[in-house]
């Protein structure tokens, strides 16, 4: 027999807020954060979060209200299990050779691989040499959301490294290459039947720089934990809240780039890439841009064509 619920001890916690104050919420901000690769390079095997969540004011560890990220260093013969309640969870090896075994099978790897996961038990890390993982997952909105995935909502992918590459050469020599914002692929997967993304929630796509190039200012409503797959002194981002009426970035911020290392892009901010090193340089960005997708927010937004000479003023 189902229980009466008290009128009184119901509405005891109900609030009422007067729309115009209470329509954007005051919450803490994304920061700008960068973390180098020193981090992964020494120690033990271990998990090392990078972890936002005391900032974000949010149940750690998270990067982001919707993600988290981590660098796995795992010694040479060395093993590390990474558990978590996230629906879907992306590696990108940065360094190294091995398996990940999981109760979908086991997954070989080498440097400039990616692969997905859907939700799942623990996922065991073997590494033959020494072996540095970039992963990322969703357990922070499973965790707002106070839920549990129900199912596994797509299957397993690798995406190899040379495939990577030569998928990024195709698209930055096909006609037309010139007109686009930047040279850049996006990582799909046949199960999402409206969105293009590796998962529901994370979206990755590789971005290459040529020397020289400037690729100019956009902004979007997703977050970004990129990992900087390669770049030499003279790579950068620079990051700011408005562009000026020639969409140059008023007041940037800049983060410059490291090779193996990741940079957080907050949602909203118009950041743009630049290139001066005089060597080529590419970046991942992973963001929950497949989320944004599926609820129709993303709204990326750009400035302009990509070019080939410093145009950027301070």
């Amino acid at each position: 027999m189902n229980t009466i619920l008290s009128r009184t001890d119901l509405a005891e916690d109900a609030r009422y807020y007067e729309y115009t104050s209470a329509v954007n919420p005051h919450l803490p901000p994304v920061p700008i954060e960068l973390y180098k690769s020193k981090l992964h390079r020494t120690g033990p095997t271990r998990i090392i979060p990078l972890d936002l969540s005391s900032q974000l004011g949010c149940a750690g560890p998270a990067t982001g209200p919707t993600v988290s990220a981590s660098y796995l260093r795992i010694c040479p013969n060395e093993s590390l299990t990474t558990t978590s309640s996230a629906s879907a969870q992306l590696y990108y090896v940065i360094r190294g050779k091995g398996r990940s075994e999981s109760e979908y099978g086991v997954i070989e790897w080498r440097p400039g691989d990616v692969f997905v996961l859907p939700e799942s038990g623990p996922v065991k890390h073997l590494a033959e040499d020494d072996t540095a993982l970039y992963h990322v997952n969703d357990e922070p909105l499973v965790t707002y959301l106070s839920s549990k995935p129900a199912s596994p909502s797509f299957e397993p992918v690798l995406y190899p490294g040379d495939r990577i590459l030569s998928e990024l050469k195709k698209v930055s020599e096909e006609p037309g290459a010139t007109t686009r914002n930047r040279d850049a692929i996006i990582l799909g997967n046949p199960t999402m039947r409206q969105i293009k993304s590796a998962t529901p929630t994370l979206w990755a796509a590789i971005v290459l720089m040529n020397p020289g190039e400037v690729q100019r200012p956009h902004r979007h409503n997703s977050i970004a934990v990129d990992i900087i797959i390669s770049a030499e002194p003279g790579s950068y981002t620079l990051l700011g809240n408005a562009v000026d009426d020639e969409g140059n970035i008023i007041n940037p911020h800049r983060v410059d780039w490291e090779s193996q290392a990741a940079f957080v892009t907050p949602p909203h901010l118009w950041h743009g890439h630049y290139n001066e090193s005089g060597k080529p340089a590419m970046v991942m960005a992973v963001q929950d841009a497949g989320f944004y997708e599926h609820i129709r927010t993303l709204n990326i937004q750009f400035t302009g064509l990509k070019t080939t000479g410093r145009e950027y003023k301070a």
